[in-house]
């Protein structure tokens, strides 16, 4: 990376950080230019020499989110969704504490911004996103373990919304029950008590 493309990742990260920021304390459509750039440290022309709108900010702050989010499972996900045909169908299982636990180690370490992205996102765009790993990931997973295609939608929401419950009373609670009972009680949830 060049002088010049570090200090625009450098300005794009203190942009995204102060939007995630300002997000805590008021509703996107109230945030303006001004206040993201004395958030940020930078000034207006700063701003409008990388984004035309906030707009435009709002959607390289939610793709910065996904990405530091999908960099703690430590994997190539685009290749992973390519491949998804040649994994044995016990790998295709996602909820075990191979991630689980880096994806609540992540948590942990970020309450204030996975929170604030949670109750922002619909702002962020994360519809947009779950559409697309849906599509890319999820649905092929159902069809290989043979769920009819009209109620796979259902089954990938039920487990969404179960463990993003779960999540944000953990968050309420500021992460203080351990990780491994996290991860037991969404494993439960999904399994069963006898099913574990």
């Amino acid at each position: 990376m060049n002088k010049s493309e570090s200090k625009y990742f450098n300005t794009a990260v203190k942009m995204d950080l102060a939007l995630i920021s300002l997000l805590k304390t008021k509703p996107f459509e109230y945030i303006t230019v001004s206040e993201l750039c004395e958030t940020a440290g930078v000034n207006r022309s700063t701003f409008y020499l990388h984004y035309e709108t906030v707009g435009d900010l709002l959607d390289e702050t939610a793709q910065y989110l996904i990405k530091d989010f999908l960099s703690c499972f430590g994997e190539d996900t685009n290749n992973f969704a390519l491949n998804l045909s040649k994994y044995e169908l016990d790998e295709l299982n996602f909820i075990c504490d191979k991630y689980l636990t880096p994806y609540l180690t992540y948590i942990k370490e970020n309450k204030e911004v996975f929170s604030t992205a949670l109750s922002n996102g619909k702002s962020l765009g994360f519809e947009s996103v779950y559409k697309r790993m849906f599509e890319s990931i999820f649905d092929p997973i159902l069809e290989r373990y043979h769920y009819p295609n009209g109620n796979r939608k259902y089954v990938m929401m039920y487990y969404l919304n179960g463990i993003t419950a779960i999540i944000t009373e953990w968050l309420k609670d500021n992460c203080e029950k351990p990780m491994s009972e996290i991860s037991e009680i969404i494993q439960v949830c999904i399994f069963g008590l006898n099913n574990r």
